[in-house]
């Protein structure tokens, strides 16, 4: 069972902010560079590395797609990927890549263009679980307390066990995927992750695969500190294996 996966990458990233552009492009998150290559490419390559992933579709903004199609003819990669206007939201976004896939598709990935440091055995794992209850997403514990609160006063405390963070990949059957975005678009209803619109179809229960605090989305600029020291390491693994 081959799955595809999509990357939404048509984001501003204004939390990014304006001043770090090293070319045409890179001031947003997905396009900043670690080691001379952009964040989406690190994310591609890591899904290229997995065997169950058959193809990669990768929504982008109309003005960003020759140049970064000659980026990846650069790279000759093992796993067709193809390119997809994104849309003004995420959610437009993986609707539009969506749309792009073959009907044929068994499960459809969905992954934070800007979480590079996603590892293979997560992302099997995840599919693995989808192919079995039809969805599944990657999440983790909470190690901090969680307060719920109402204009700014504390109105209960989470017990942490029954809370989970959610991460990506997020991992769908193609069908079930397909109907959660035509109700979303037929309610007007905009959620936060794939999950959240999947949610809403009560055909299925989402399962959680745990995840890693490696699995960082880089958001602000301080993150980049952090995902070179992890870059650093993969590349000091590798070397050493």
């Amino acid at each position: 069972m081959k799955a595809a996966v999509i990357l939404p990458a048509a984001g501003l990233g204004i939390r990014m902010g304006h001043n770090s552009a090293e070319k045409a492009g890179t001031s947003r998150k997905q396009f900043m560079l670690l080691d001379g290559s952009p964040i989406l490419l690190h994310t591609i390559r890591k899904f290229v590395a997995c065997p169950p992933v058959g193809e990669i579709v990768v929504a982008l903004r109309q003005e960003d797609m020759s140049w970064f199609d000659t980026l990846l003819r650069q790279e000759a990669l093992a796993t067709p990927v193809r390119l997809v206007e994104g849309g003004d939201s995420r959610q437009q976004s993986v609707q539009n890549a969506l749309a792009a896939l073959d009907p044929d598709t068994d499960l459809v990935v969905v992954h934070d263009a800007v979480r590079p440091f996603i590892d293979r055995a997560t992302i099997e794992k995840v599919i693995e679980e989808a192919a079995s209850s039809g969805a599944a997403i990657v999440g983790i514990v909470p190690v901090d307390t969680v307060k719920q609160v109402r204009r700014n006063k504390v109105h209960a405390t989470l017990p942490r066990e029954r809370l989970t963070l959610a991460q990506t990949p997020q991992v769908f059957r193609y069908g079930l995927l397909k109907q959660a975005f035509e109700k979303a678009r037929e309610d007007g209803f905009i959620g936060t992750d794939e999950s959240s619109l999947v949610e809403r179809v009560e055909e299925v229960e989402v399962s959680v695969v745990l995840g890693s605090d490696r699995n960082i989305k880089i958001t602000k600029p301080s993150d980049m500190d952090l995902a070179r020291l992890f870059l650093a390491e993969e590349a000091a693994q590798r070397k050493a294996s």
